[in-house]
């Protein structure tokens, strides 16, 4: 071997590792770089799993298994007593039970439940029930002889419907005759009250009664509820005699019952020889 040629090799190993940039110097800095990142990392991760523990674990744990579930029956429209049995039979208990007025629903019956029908609940778990107590009632005031719009007016602030019917009366026209249910009937709210209305005194309409006989005449009239009030007789020939031949007022006049009629009636005049009367 050549001392010469070892020498150089020598020389040239010392200036490579003394210039190079991967050299030894490179490589510590690159593992103490490492070993940095790499302990953030275990802070990081062990910071991170210490929180989750203490999330889960103490601060929002997670619930208990729930077991079996049971569905909720639906119980409207029975009796708590029924819906007792039937939630106990389901493997549910009977919760706080309130209640209030319900206009068409009869009392005691149930209107609504919590939680609804289908929904599942732990075993044991309560149901809170609404029961109706019936209609709200009221009786009925006494409006007969006001003019219709204020028994109206009286009728529907205490709650009821009010409907209108007419019929003849002696009471002047508008005024309220008659209510239907009674006075003070005990009726449920809203419940329909049907006033009856006068339209005031029947009203007859005046018959034709010209060429009837006088009794005739006032037969017809006395039926109609007519009063003859006055005959007055008049000279007449032939066969008028005893006769309507005036009347007052005039046919088809519209009078109210006990109207006044006054009838002429023809007679002969007293004269020699004849004993008829005037």
């Amino acid at each position: 071997m050549k001392l010469g040629g070892s020498l150089e090799r020598s020389r040239s190993r010392r200036r490579g590792t003394r210039g190079s940039p991967g050299g030894r110097d490179g490589f510590k800095g690159f593992d103490l770089g490492g070993r940095l990142l790499a302990a953030v990392a275990g802070v990081l991760l062990l910071g991170w799993i210490v929180g989750y523990l203490v999330s889960t674990q103490l601060l929002f744990p997670a619930p208990p298994p729930t077991g079996d579930l049971y569905e909720v029956p639906d119980v409207r429209g029975i009796g708590v007593a029924s819906a007792q049995e039937r939630l106990v039979g389901a493997g549910l208990t009977l919760g706080p039970v309130d209640s209030l007025l319900h206009p068409s629903v009869g009392e005691g019956l149930i209107l609504g439940q919590s939680p609804l029908p289908g929904q599942v609940l732990r075993p044991d778990s309560p149901v809170r029930l609404t029961v109706s107590r019936g209609p709200q009632t009221r009786s009925i005031p006494d409006v007969v002889a006001l003019q219709v719009d204020r028994a109206r007016t009286v009728l529907e602030t205490s709650g009821f419907l009010v409907a209108i019917d007419t019929a003849e009366s002696e009471l002047e026209r508008g005024r309220v005759v008659g209510v239907v249910p009674p006075v003070d009937s005990v009726v449920p709210l809203p419940s329909q009250v049907t006033l009856v209305v006068s339209t005031g005194p029947p009203v007859v309409v005046m018959p034709f009664v010209l060429g009837l006989e006088e009794e005739e005449a006032r037969l017809l009239l006395d039926s109609l509820g007519l009063v003859v009030a006055e005959v007055e007789p008049v000279f007449r020939f032939g066969r008028d005699q005893g006769i309507v031949v005036q009347q007052e007022p005039a046919s088809d006049t519209e009078l109210g019952r006990g109207s006044a009629v006054r009838l002429q009636v023809g007679q002969r005049r007293a004269g020699p020889g004849n004993n008829e009367p005037l």
